[in-house]
């Protein structure tokens, strides 16, 4: 179902005006795109390059033209994964943070762990850079 354009501006703007939801958008892409959830990991990317470093800017650090970058997230998209993974590096770099991949196995161990040794669940975990 294709997203209207006052839902894309109102998502637009609170990732413009929240630094939390604006990770949030870039981790749940993240996560949709790690969980096979490609056209939604793909439609979240593009909202949230929209809403925060914009095509041109992402066009001119990683020398992919900036059409083309429209077309790897539309929905007919297909980015490689070289261009898929500098564009994410770059992205995580631009907002400061740096997300890892965890396993589920890894993610269930740590729910058993008292509370004091527990670790985040899920498949990324954000870290804040210093």
């Amino acid at each position: 179902m294709a997203l209207t354009k006052d839902f894309r501006e109102t998502v637009q703007a609170d990732a413009k005006r929240d630094p939390a939801f604006r990770r949030g958008l870039l981790s749940d892409a993240l996560e949709s795109l790690l969980s096979g959830e490609v056209t939604l990991g793909k439609e979240l990317l593009r909202d949230y390059i929209n809403a925060t470093v914009g095509f041109p800017k992402l066009a001119a650090h990683t020398k992919i033209h900036a059409k083309t970058l429209h077309q790897m997230f539309g929905p007919h998209g297909n980015p490689t994964a070289n261009n898929l993974f500098e564009i994410v590096a770059y992205l995580q770099h631009a907002e400061g943070v740096r997300f890892e991949v965890r396993s589920g196995r890894a993610a269930l161990r740590a729910k058993h762990r008292p509370l004091g040794m527990r670790q985040p669940l899920g498949l990324l975990r954000r870290r804040n850079k210093k």
